[in-house]
């Protein structure tokens, strides 16, 4: 059996290529896929992951909603405008003047719920195409990398 170049390298050796571009392929295949059996139900698979968030969270502050999505705010403003001109989300006023409340409507629910179904086809597909130990062993690989890495550089010391 032929080994890959990565495998035969030198203890201690830098692997190969760009992990940067790697990592860059590796999430728009698993994107297009997700996209594909989500957009059936009328959403964008970053629409549902904003309304699952949501939902998951209650009314909860955009400020920390964006941090605990580690996106910026006016990222999360763009992606929320799209779900209130919808009728999915609502923003209300927050518990002092400059802050305010992001809510998932009971239309928003309805949509999440159909989209839900898609969203568990493209995760059991994805499984079935990798295998359910190699998806394993990514979640983990990113899941002990991620607090291994500084914060993005558009993002303040609270994650904002």
């Amino acid at each position: 059996m032929r080994s890959s170049k990565n495998e035969s390298a030198a203890p201690g050796a830098l692997p190969g290529g760009c992990t940067n571009a790697k990592l860059r392929q590796l999430t728009r295949r698993v994107g297009q896929h997700f996209d594909a059996e989500v957009a059936q139900s009328g959403l964008k698979t970053t629409q549902y992951s904003l309304l699952s968030a949501i939902e998951a969270r209650g009314p909860v502050r955009s400020v920390d909603l964006a941090a605990s999505l580690h996106m910026t705010a006016s990222t999360l403003s763009r992606n929320l405008h799209l779900l209130v001109d919808a009728g999915w989300v609502r923003i209300d006023e927050g518990p002092d003047a400059r802050s305010r409340l992001v809510g998932i409507t009971e239309a928003g629910r309805t949509r999440r719920r159909e989209a839900r179904a898609h969203w568990r086809r493209a995760q059991q597909s994805l499984v079935d195409l990798l295998g359910a130990e190699r998806v394993a062993a990514l979640h983990a690989l990113i899941d002990e990398s991620l607090p291994l890495l500084a914060p993005a550089p558009d993002e303040d010391a609270d994650g904002a």
